[in-house]
């Protein structure tokens, strides 16, 4: 810093330059402390930030004096204010010297304007305010410096106006190889080059710009310059100098090639735009988003200008579809087409001002005449296209924010964005989804890539690799390159190179196409907390997702996690897979998304402290499948409990998801069954076990024979791992269970004596209870009923023993139906009086249900089949109500033999054909082969009445 005499001041480095360039930018007016504090720390200050701010002041005012400068800096409410001449300040001179140029070109006198120009710049030293870190500090060095490019752009002009050409390519080679992008100055370039006879050096400038622009931006050079081409190669006589008496307008920093001076235009604005990116050849599918967006487009509302928003997932093809959508409107705005990238997904996207600067330039504004405020030249750029129809392209938006000041104002115009989060803060915007491909689609665009004829030799293979990538467009593209570069390379050998989940993002990448890139760019954007979940949601395999089982995995409430999972929703990392899900919204991975996330919880396992999260999930589902079971049961009845930890969900939740317990269960069957397998492969062989054998509750009731086998078979190789007795006699003992379901009696009796040597070993009651009711019910399977009385009166006392009540009634129901076997209709009686009087007690109607099942046979007993088919209706609506499927079956069987006794052998042949069926759905070979054998009885008997033959050994039977 200078002072008025000439003295110099070093200001320190840190929190001093920060405030005296910020005082400095906005001299002679009030900056704010809060504005001080922002500039400095931004959005995290420290609790002393305002005392640290007094101290820079004081500091500063120290300085000040020290160079005479001691009365410019004032404290004046709510900040401070800094007093400075303009001829004092760089910035303001700057200004006043390219104003004065300005003047003087537009008065004929275009070499003073460019010794004006030349003075101004001489006045910047470097990139303005370099060396600060401040994101507000460095926001107004990019504003300054593109005044300073402006103004270089503008002496350029001049100087190529008088005739010096030659001397300015040099100057301008460095300024191109500075701002490669920059396409007025490599026009400036090209031009110079030309007049200096460098013709071939001139059309390589734009060769190289050309080239750039397409790889980096996959954007075309705008039309100035592509004209400008032209001109050069036709040797246009019109490139040659202007005289020098005739002035342009010059300081004005032209976007295009500059022309002769005769030829330029006045700032009537007569541009006609048309910056899309080429369209893809070989589009392929989406056709639906595609109408959806034109129709929404062209026919939107005349007083508004139409937005539409393709959101959807990384790698789905937002900003092809966009580009292709516009290419179909393009006859539909005849004022052109404007597109920018909006670089989103970038750690410094375009911001509105540079965006509305390149749109204004496209619309012919010359770069002088541009606004330095970002409102105005957002009520310019209205203004320009308040008459027009313009189609407006923002692809990879960030935000809503970052869109809404390059919206037009009226509605001839229309605006189409594309972007990952779901910008709903834009008013009256058309959201159109964009999301993976059909199956037919997918397959259509390898065979419009690779060819028809390799697709069609490997139909199998090709269904394969578009399962194999979740039918995401980016991931088939890849595919398809990497196949149309190796023409050898069969589909199947590429399926087989994708197969290895740990290689498949390796795979998946050809030149700048990166799946793994794509997803990094989001997740980079998603602030910490999102990130873990994320990574911890991946190690979960398949299913749907639910808001309590990432309150698990973090440890956090409900409504928190619901608040990330939308967020990763927004950021198109989630999917919402059934929004109107009866125990609420139901989310999942994309599979490339899930392989990408498990790469980077590897990284982080530890800091996630995955273990934990994991036994939290785990602990959750038993948590929940326990309290299912007791909503069922009236408690914890028949079911054996380890000592695993639960994660207990709030209250109100389990209840939201437990009103129906046993939907509930069928719902979450298919997540509950890969828990078996989470705590398995995570050591938590204690939570295995107990899960596996709670869920029999589900299994049971809906014969899901395969899901008890698979879960079991999981926590038996747990529990033997691990070396947990306990654990290994309970699944043998459920294990028994399934083998009697399934009428494979030897193996449930190799199942059973196992789990009962274990159980007594650990003098485990409870366990020694089931157990020795399984082998009673095998015993009565096998003929021997007097062992099965045995067992079953040792399991009744086990179960009082252990305040097993539904446990308890279960074996009163049975010992009834043995006492129904012997004709002890009295014993049975008491029997099932006792079992319904603990029913009523416990609340247990499932339980309940059983017995009276039970009750019904002793009716038909005593001959009272009217009574005992009224009952079975009665069960059998309750049965129905619950799904209970291996019930129905039991109570339709007794009701087909209760019909045959009432006489109506019709009904009875209905009833006993449903029990058939039922029972081979279930797999109960057995069962259907009693059904069948009844069946036939019946039928035969019915023939007899209607022949008047009597087959003997029939009417034995019957």
């Amino acid at each position: 810093m200078t002072g008025a005499d000439g003295r110099v001041c070093r200001i320190p480095r840190g929190r001093q330059q920060v405030v005296l360039c910020a005082l400095l930018l906005e001299a002679n007016r009030i900056v704010s402390t809060e504005s001080l504090v922002d500039a400095i720390w931004g959005t995290v200050p420290p609790s002393t930030a305002r005392t640290q701010i007094q101290t820079c002041i004081s500091a500063l005012r120290t300085n000040l004096a020290a160079i005479r400068e001691h009365t410019s800096l004032i404290t004046q409410e709510p900040g401070y204010l800094l007093r400075v001449d303009d001829e004092q300040l760089d910035a303001k001179l700057f200004g006043v010297l390219t104003r004065r140029a300005q003047t003087l070109a537009e008065a004929g006198s275009p070499a003073e304007a460019a010794d004006a120009l030349r003075a101004a710049d001489d006045l910047c030293r470097g990139p303005a305010l370099s060396g600060t870190k401040s994101l507000t500090l460095q926001a107004a060095a990019a504003h300054l410096d593109e005044r300073r490019l402006a103004g270089l752009e503008a002496h350029a002009a001049l100087r190529l106006q008088l005739g010096g050409h030659a001397a300015l390519v040099p100057e301008l080679s460095a300024l191109v190889a500075q701002h490669p992008l920059r396409e007025g100055l490599r026009g400036q370039l090209m031009l110079a080059l030309y007049r200096s006879g460098r013709q071939a050096e001139a059309l390589e400038t734009f060769r190289a710009g050309r080239l750039l622009l397409v790889e980096q931006l996959g954007i075309e050079p705008g039309d100035e310059l592509r004209r400008l081409e032209a001109a050069i190669l036709a040797g246009d006589g019109a490139l040659h100098i202007a005289d020098p008496a005739t002035p342009p307008a010059p300081a004005t920093p032209p976007s295009r090639a500059p022309q002769p001076a005769a030829a330029r235009p006045e700032p009537a604005i007569t541009a006609v735009p048309c910056q899309l990116p080429s369209d893809i050849g070989d589009f392929t599918g989406q056709a639906a988003v595609v109408n959806a967006a034109r129709t929404a487009l062209v026919a939107g509302d005349a007083r508004a200008t139409p937005v539409v928003v393709l959101t959807g997932p990384p790698g789905v093809g937002k900003s092809t579809v966009a580009v292709h959508t516009a290419h179909r409107l393009a006859q539909h705005f005849s004022d052109g087409q404007l597109y920018c990238d909006l670089g989103g997904t970038r750690d410094e996207p375009a911001t509105a001002l540079d965006v509305l600067g390149r749109f204004l330039r496209a619309l012919g504004i010359p770069g002088s005449q541009l606004p330095e405020s970002v409102d105005e030249r957002a009520s310019m750029y209205r203004d320009l296209l308040a008459s027009r129809r313009v189609l407006v392209v923002l692809d990879s938006a960030a935000d809503a924010r970052q869109v809404r000041r390059l919206l037009p104002g009226s509605g001839g115009s229309a605006v189409l964005v594309t972007g990952r989060s779901r910008m709903t803060g834009l008013p009256g915007a058309r959201f159109v989804p964009v999301g993976v491909f059909e199956p037919d689609e997918a397959i259509a665009m390898l065979a419009a890539v690779v060819g028809e004829e390799r697709v069609g030799g490997e139909p199998e293979a090709a269904r394969a690799l578009v399962r194999l990538v979740g039918q995401m467009p980016l991931a088939l593209r890849i595919i398809a390159a990497r196949l149309v570069a190796r023409p050898h390379w069969s589909l199947e050998w590429m399926l087989n190179r994708l197969s290895n989940e740990r290689r498949r993002l390796d795979e998946l990448a050809h030149g700048e196409m990166v799946i793994r890139s794509s997803l990094a760019l989001t997740y980079d954007g998603l602030g910490e907390e999102a990130r873990r979940l994320l990574r911890l949601l991946s190690v979960v395999e398949g299913g749907s997702i639910a808001t309590w089982t990432a309150a698990a995995l973090l440890d956090i409430d409900l409504f928190a996690a619901d608040d990330l999972l939308e967020l990763l929703v927004d950021a198109q990392m989630l999917e919402v897979v059934d929004a109107a899900a009866r125990t609420g919204p139901q989310y999942r991975l994309h599979s490339l998304v899930q392989l990408f996330a498990r790469e980077q919880q590897e990284r982080h396992s530890a800091e996630d402290d995955t273990d934990a999260a994991l036994r939290r999930l785990v602990g959750g589902w038993l948590a929940l499948v326990d309290e299912a079971h007791r909503r069922l049961y009236g408690g914890d009845f028949t079911v054996l409990h380890g000592d695993a930890p639960r994660w207990q969900p709030a209250l109100a939740q389990a209840d939201r998801l437990l009103g129906d317990p046993l939907a509930w269960l069928e719902e979450e069957r298919a997540n509950l069954c890969r828990a078996v397998d989470l705590a398995a492969s995570r050591g938590q062989a204690e939570a295995c076990w107990d899960l596996a054998v709670t869920l029999v509750t589900l299994f049971e009731s809906r014969c899901y024979y395969d899901e008890w086998q698979q879960t079991h078979q999981r926590a038996l190789d747990a529990v033997r791992d691990a070396g947990l007795s306990r654990g290994f006699a309970a699944v043998m003992c459920s294990v028994g269970s399934l083998c009697l379901g399934r009428a494979h009696l030897g193996a449930a009796r190799r199942a059973l004596e196992p789990a009962l040597e274990a159980f007594l070993a650990l003098d485990d009651t409870h366990g020694l209870a089931l157990t020795r009711r399984n082998l009673a019910l095998l015993a009565v399977r096998q003929g021997d009923t007097d062992t099965a009385r045995e067992l079953h009166e040792r399991a009744a006392a086990d179960f009082l023993a252990v305040a097993d009540h539904v446990g308890r009634t279960n074996v009163l129901a049975h010992l009834a139906r043995l006492a129904l076997g012997d004709e002890r209709l009295d014993d049975a009686e008491e029997l099932l009086g006792e079992a319904l009087e603990i029913c009523r007690t416990t609340g247990s109607r499932r339980t309940e249900g059983q017995v009276r099942l039970v009750l019904s046979d002793l009716m038909q007993h005593r001959g009272r089949y009217q009574e005992a088919e009224e009952l079975l209706r009665e069960v059998l609506e309750v049965v129905r109500s619950r799904g209970d499927i291996a019930g129905e079956s039991r109570i339709l069987h007794q009701l087909g033999l209760v019909n045959a006794r009432l006489g109506r052998p019709g009904a009875a042949q209905a009833l006993l054909r449903d029990v058939v069926a039922i029972r081979e759905q279930i797999m109960d070979p057995v069962g259907a082969a009693e059904a069948r054998l009844e069946l036939a009885q019946l039928e035969a008997k019915h023939r007899e009445r209607l022949t008047g033959f009597e087959f003997p050994l029939i009417s034995a039977l019957g």
